[in-house]
Formats: structure tokens, sequence, C-alpha cells
């Protein structure tokens, strides 16, 4: 099989946070074309109900999956996929599914002072998929659970260039620092994709240093586990699709995916 056989890898967000994942991806499957799918007619998706969530995906990727057969789907946010991503897997069983979930299995096995936050949105915080995380891997630990309403909003307006306060950004972050017993919070798992763009914002205004973690490139990896590097193969160039489910991006938006080497379809 030649690489312009190979079938292309789908990375799917609720909107442009996910560009974090693809980013690594590319890195390590340069065989592979990519297709990126912003589902942001749905955004945020932190305001739906889950029930009709759920129904709204799985319907989305019954779409997606007959127009694009794709090798694998990256689900490149960890509040479709704590929520729906056994649905979608029960629902398409011959597509393979890479979920991304917040990073407290790794968290628990870095932290030095055994205080560890996980900022994330509020639909990731109340799941109990993240708590069954926790009570498997991170029991040991001083895990605290900070769900922000607005950092996601204010993720994809920083992508895009907009100016976002510094007050506005610490007021979001803030909660994720505890000091205990002489100890402080020394790990903040980045439990929402977008989140990694801000990294740098959250560095400069943490109150002290920590390490932010970012799932990115552990989901890379586990895709790149699932598909195999063929023999003799070509890294890819040329420009790879962006799909929008509003249709209509805004022009920032559109001269983002061009800087990713994506083209708005």
């Amino acid at each position: 099989m030649t690489t312009s056989e190979l079938k292309p890898i789908l990375v799917f967000d609720s909107g442009i946070g996910g560009l974090t994942v693809l980013r690594e991806a590319r890195v390590l499957m340069p065989e592979r074309h990519f297709i990126y799918v912003a589902d942001d007619a749905a955004f945020p998706y932190g305001g739906w109900e889950e029930p009709a969530l759920k129904e709204h995906i799985i319907k989305l990727f019954a779409q997606l999956l007959a127009a694009h057969d794709p090798e694998i789907c990256i689900i490149a946010c960890n509040t479709a996929f704590t929520l729906v991503g056994a649905d979608l897997r029960a629902a398409f069983p011959d597509m393979r599914f890479v979920g991304t979930v917040p990073a407290i299995k790794p968290a628990a096995e870095r932290t030095r002072t055994g205080l560890v936050s996980v900022l994330a949105t509020p639909g990731t915080v109340k799941r109990a998929y993240t708590r069954d995380l926790i009570q498997s891997f991170a029991s040991q630990c001083n895990v605290r659970l900070v769900g922000s309403e607005n950092l996601a909003r204010m993720a994809e307006a920083y992508i895009r260039g907009e100016v976002i306060s510094d007050a506005a950004v610490l007021a979001e972050i803030e909660q994720c620092f505890v000091e205990e017993d002489g100890r402080k919070t020394d790990i903040v798992v980045l439990a929402c994709t977008h989140y990694p763009f801000m990294a740098n914002v959250f560095r400069r205004l943490a109150p002290w240093p920590v390490d932010w973690l970012d799932p990115a490139e552990a989901i890379a990896r586990q895709a790149r586990r699932l598909v195999p590097l063929p023999d003799g193969f070509e890294p890819l160039n040329g420009i790879d699709p962006a799909l929008f489910t509003s249709g209509n991006p805004d022009f920032s938006t559109r001269r983002l995916m061009q800087g990713f080497g994506l083209t708005v379809r």
C-alpha cells in the first residue's frame, strides 16, 4: 500500500482546542493525512444536557464516518470522551477510538507533594469517569477538581489573537493552588485540550511554579501504537481539511487553520 492509499486520521473536538493534539499526532504520524473536525455549532459542550449531547455526538459521528472512512478517530475533547466514549465504541464497533481523559494517573506518579489539581470544564469535573480515575490511580493524593465555566471560551478567543485580561484568567485558575501542612500543589492537570494554548499565561500568573500536565503527546502516542508505521513511507506534504459544523468559521479562525496546515472546507 502506498502512502497515498492510507486512510486519514480523524481528529475531533468541540472547537479548536484539539489542534494541540493534532500538532503532536502529525509529528508521530508523518505518513498520514488528517481530517480536523470542530463541532463549533455545538460549542461549548458544557451548556448541553448529557442525554442530548450524547445523541448529538453519536449522530454526528455516523455522518463523519460514512463521509470520510478514517483509519481511527481521535476524540481530542475530555468532555466528549468521558461522556460518550463507551457509547461511540458500542455504536461503531468496527472503528477504533482514541480518547482524551484527564491525565490523573501520570500526575499521581509524578507529584512530590501529593497535592494535585485538575483544571477542567464543569462537565469533566462532574463526570463519574473522572472520579473513577482518581479512585483508581490517585487515591493516595489530595486531588482538587477545578471546573471552569469560562476558560474554554477564553482559550478559543486567545488562540484567535484576542486580548484576555490577566485578572480574568487568574480568576479561573487560582483555585488550583493549594497550601496544606507546608506542602503546595505541584501539578495541575490540563483536562481540556483548549488549555495548553494558554500554558504560558498560566505559568506567568501562577503564585508558584507547578508542572502543567498536557496530555496531547500521550494521546498521539496511543494513536501511533494503534496505527503501525508502514514500510517505505514518505512524509506527506500538502494541506489537510478542517471541517466546522457551523459551516461558517470567522476570518481569524480560517487564518489560524492555515497556520496549522489546514484548509477550511
